[in-house]
């Protein structure tokens, strides 16, 4: 454990006056003050900053204040102040500055002592004392190994600097205190981002260290992490040419070449170095003796992984002695492997036990449990009682066994219990005795128990545990086939083990000829059998002993084909009021047939899920059932999304076009509430789109796209956005809807302008077109026009930019849809701006301003400013236009809207280039890389062209041409336009 000094941020309350002048010996209690020179000299009482007056009187408490207590001479505070040219009234002047600094401090704080003075502050009352002693708990937390924990307290040392050190301070020794403590800020900077790159936060590092070695060129550490950072950024032309604009750099300036470590650097990056792509024996088994008794079944000889679990349990029994009794009891889903686990942890343990271990299978998954009392009785023999010495009652029974145990050190393994109830008049109760339980369900109720829930296996220890029973040569020539085995066993231990045992015994078959059987999801279950063993069977145990209305839930809610569920969603699927559908979700948890993933949400086991809907297929009646409940689910999410849509967008007429649903989903208190649920839901939501392909289900599925294109906008979900609405476009095409089709196609067209496929987009916008011809839609008329004005203007076609953006205005208009008719008119003023109208550009990106501001849309408002700052900037008034594009920047940032995150950075980046700013639009191009910005590869080259520009004018050449060598590659596979601008600036550094 790291001890953290805290950062103190209130005075503390003193206990009385103090004289001003003490003697030998005399420590007086002073009351706490606060003072900083990490930035201004500073001084506070409570929370009331005091006046320190002049610089020249700064500059006097600031040389005591860094004397750390200690007594500074009249002769040494004048060459601080004054150095070799002191005025003729230097000692007057300081005992002024001294005599004004006590009025103001509080009483006791500055001192005059032999002639001298000095500052008595409590401890960590200094900003500068307060960062060194977080600056040692970081060294301490790293010497551990605690990496995390000291890359926070350095990055909370850094946050206590407020500018300069020790700033507007005059006189010599202030300057010399402030190079030093600058000099010490650039360590931790440094230090910190080390770690950064340790913990794999290279992509983010390198926009700071842009920036840094941009503002400190000869600082080869810098540089040295730039280059790591890079490199792990798959960036490794540019990792090199930092090296070549360093090698010139300090060449050019001092004469000299890079440093050992930096030359070693550029080697290891040249060689592909592996260790450079990553951030920087258990103890044996005890020895078992044979005892009695001993009742465990045989482990099985292929354990596999479990580690974290092992060590628990094991750390556990190995301190049961001198305890009451150690209880824990593993619950998970049948096939998990609770007994493998269970089995091997007590024969590791047995060495503890040396009186012995019993088990039992306690059979509580199946129709007829064991009794306690049946335990009892054989437990007693197996300890030695006599038949004719045990009693017939179940308390006598128990007292008598706790009576045996007495003094003795046993392990008690029951396997498979049912609940609680059926477990505890088998619980040892004895000191140095312990007890391992097993179960589908969680013993919640079991007091003092240790609990364990069992999760699957990790793809990892899945992998390992086929391979072991395969054998390594026929998993390692078909490793990919064989992870997906594994994948489809949804890394369960006994559906890998059943898989694995049935390839085993086919020499004939290869692990592909295995993994093509899997992949038939509707034969997955019959598939995973061999001999005895069968994973549907071990579901069946569980299904069996549910009630009617827990077997409906379960076979119902796994139909839905979202990777989990919300409790709001459930009581949709199943009609029932939230609390009704919150008691059977948690019987099922109890079970462990569903999981609980977080609170109010819930998954099923993939294996488990497919069992689900085979029981539906089988048990569901009417079996119009199903449909009318994923009906039920489609209506939830569509209302729900609809809802979010109108809070965001007040004024937009999109959701007067939606389909109305017949069952109602969720009311949102605020816009954070409701942006929240969208995108906690994304997964789910897309997936139910694929679920409802059916005609009588593809209009709301295509409205419930249009009512959550948000998720297409934030960058995180694009992709599965895309994969939806292709799906939903191909099924309408199918059956002939032309109105859900073109919704669809422009729905993809929106999503593919992101990406920055505008062919792409060109062809299903065309079709798009033509199906307004023949259906009447306003909404797809409007969006047609709007994003066909936008795939010209991607691809340099403003004047037919114009004409579409014109029409879709118009649309906008008679809709009654000023939210669309303002984002239209923030698309037209950038291509006014690209058409040199820049006036009216600022004047109609003033419209969408005064439009959204109308409507009170703080979110969208962004996009006007956004628009607004590209105009400003481009009248040269960079000022203005960085304000707005700052504001947008924010706004974009808060509302996870990652991929206009990233083009505002890149605009800003344009903005900081045109003012003559290299080094800060370099950053902001960096952080563009890192986010991810609308347009796909077209736009990254875009970027990478404008961060070579920038640092073109940094003198970092070698890096430049890096950038604009992977800028060409992007644009000339995509035959873009700007393949011409790259060629031209690459030629003149070529001919160099």
């Amino acid at each position: 454990m790291v001890d953290v000094p805290r950062v103190p941020e209130q005075w503390r309350p003193a206990s009385g006056n103090t004289p001003e002048e003490r003697t030998e010996g005399e420590f007086p209690e002073v009351q706490a003050s606060r003072f900083s020179v990490l930035g201004p000299v500073r001084a506070w009482h409570g929370t009331e900053q005091l006046n320190t007056g002049s610089p020249m009187q700064r500059a006097l408490l600031a040389a005591l204040l860094l004397r750390d207590g200690r007594t500074a001479t009249a002769s040494e505070l004048i060459d601080a102040l004054w150095g070799d040219e002191p005025p003729s009234q230097a000692l007057a002047a300081v005992r002024t500055y001294a005599s004004r600094l006590r009025k103001v401090l509080p009483a006791g704080v500055l001192l005059s002592e032999s002639g001298g003075y000095a500052v008595r502050v409590t401890d960590g009352s200094l900003d500068l004392t307060a960062a060194e002693d977080l600056w040692a708990a970081a060294e301490k937390a790293r010497g551990v190994g605690d990496l995390c924990q000291a890359r926070s307290l350095v990055k909370k040392a850094l946050g206590l600097w407020d500018g300069e050190p020790l700033a507007n301070v005059p006189g010599p020794y202030a300057e010399t205190q402030r190079t030093r403590l600058e000099e010490w800020r650039l360590q931790l900077v440094e230090s910190r981002l080390d770690m950064d790159l340790e913990q794999g936060c290279h992509a983010e590092a390198v926009s700071e260290l842009t920036a840094l070695t941009a503002a400190h060129p000869l600082r080869e550490r810098l540089r040295e992490l730039l280059m790591l950072a890079l490199y792990r950024s798959g960036r490794q032309a540019e990792a090199l040419a930092v090296y070549a604009d360093t090698r010139r750099l300090l060449a050019d300036e001092l004469g000299v070449d890079p440093r050992p470590g930096l030359k070693e650097l550029q080697q290891r990056i040249l060689q592909a170095d592996p260790a450079l792509a990553e951030p920087s024996a258990a103890a044996p088994e005890p020895a078992t003796t044979v005892v009695r008794p001993a009742q465990l079944p045989a482990t099985v000889p292929d354990f596999t992984g479990r580690k974290s679990f092992v060590d628990e349990l094991s750390d556990i029994l190995s301190t049961a002695e001198g305890r009451v009794m150690a209880v824990s009891a593993l619950a998970g889903i049948g096939g998990v492997g609770k007994t493998t686990l269970a089995v091997h942890v007590a024969h590791a343990a047995r060495t503890h036990f040396p009186d012995g271990q019993l088990y039992v299978d306690l059979q509580g998954a199946g129709a007829r449990a064991a009794e306690p009392e049946t335990v009892l009785g054989a437990f007693l023999r197996a300890l030695g009682t006599a038949d004719s010495a045990i009693p017939d009652s179940l308390e006598e029974r128990a007292a008598l066994y706790r009576s045996a145990l007495d003094g003795r050190r046993v392990l008690v393994l029951l396997d498979n219990a049912r609940d609680a109830a059926q477990v505890r008049p088998l619980l040892p109760g004895m000191e140095g005795c312990a007890a391992l339980v097993t179960s589908r369900v969680r013993m919640v109720d079991l007091a003092g128990a240790h609990l364990i829930d069992l999760d699957v296996m990790s793809p990892e220890e899945a992998l390992l545990l086929f391979t072991r029973i395969v054998g390594e040569e026929r998993v390692t020539s078909e490793r990919k086939a064989a992870l997906d085995v594994v994948a489809a066993c949804g890394f369960l231990p006994l559906a890998i083990r059943i898989a694995a045992s049935r390839l085993a015994a086919r020499r004939t078959w290869t692990v592909s000829t295995l993994a093509a059987k899997l992949a038939d999801e509707r034969r997955r279950l019959d598939e995973l059998q061999a001999g005895d063993l069968a994973v549907k069977a071990t579901f069946e145990l569980g299904y069996g002993q549910l009630e009617p209305a827990q077997a409906r839930a379960f076979r119902l809610l796994g139909l839905a084909d979202g990777p989990d569920l919300s409790l709001a969603a459930a009581a949709a699927v199943l009609d029932l009021p939230l609390e009704d559908a919150e008691d059977l979700l948690e019987a099922l948890v109890d079970t462990s047939l569903i999981e609980s993933a977080a609170p109010g949400r819930y998954r099923y086991h993939d294996l488990v899920r497919l069992y689900a809907r085979a029981c539906a297929e089988r048990d569901e009646q009417p079996p119009s059932e199903r449909d009318a409940a994923m009906s039920r689910l489609l209506d939830f999410y569509l209302a729900s999304a609809a809802r979010v849509y109108a809070i965001e967008r007040p004024g937009d007429r999109t959701v007067d076009h939606l389909e109305v649903t017949r069952h109602a989903g969720l009311e949102f208190d605020d816009a954070t509430t409701a942006f929240d649920w969208l995108h906690a839901e994304a997964a789910c939501i897309l997936a139910c789109v694929q679920q409802s392909l059916a005609p009588d289900s593809l209009r709301r599925a295509v409205d419930l796209l249009l009512a959550a294109k948000d998720l297409a906008e934030s960058g995180a979900s694009s992709y599965r956005y895309e994969v939806a609405t292709r799906a939903v476009r191909d099924a309408a095409a199918t059956v002939g809807d032309a109105r859900v089709e073109g919704r669809a196609r422009v729905s993809l067209a929106q999503v593919l302008h992101k990406l920055g496929h505008f062919e792409k987009a060109s062809v299903e916008l065309k079709r798009a077109e033509e199906l307004t011809l023949v259906v009447e839609d306003p909404w797809m008329q409007g969006n047609v026009s709007n994003e066909l004005g936008i795939n010209a203007y991607c691809t340099n076609r403003h004047t037919a930019c114009e004409a579409h953006l014109l029409k879709a205005i118009e649309v906008f208009r008679l809709d009654g849809n000023r939210h669309s008719e303002a984002s239209a008119l923030c698309n037209w003023s950038r291509v006014l701006v690209m058409l040199g109208r820049t006036t009216q550009a600022i004047d109609l990106a003033r419209q969408g301003m005064a439009i959204y501001d109308d409507l009170g849309l703080t979110f969208r408002l962004a996009n006007a400013k956004y628009a607004l700052g590209i105009s400003l900037s481009h009248a040269g008034r960079h000022r203005e236009g960085l304000e707005h594009l700052t504001d947008a920047l924010q706004v974009f940032a808060e509302n996870r809207q990652r991929l206009w995150e990233g083009t505002a950075h890149y605009r800003i980046a344009q903005v900081h280039l045109s003012a003559r700013q290299p080094a800060q639009a370099a950053k902001h191009a960096e952080q563009a890389l890192a986010t991810g910005c609308v347009g796909g590869d077209w736009m990254r080259a875009n970027v990478l062209t404008l961060l070579g520009k920038s640092l073109d004018a940094l003198g970092q050449l070698d890096r430049a041409r890096a950038c604009w060598n992977e800028a060409l590659g992007i644009h000339e596979e995509a035959k873009a336009p700007e393949v011409e601008e790259v060629r031209a600036l690459l030629h003149p550094v070529a001919a160099a």
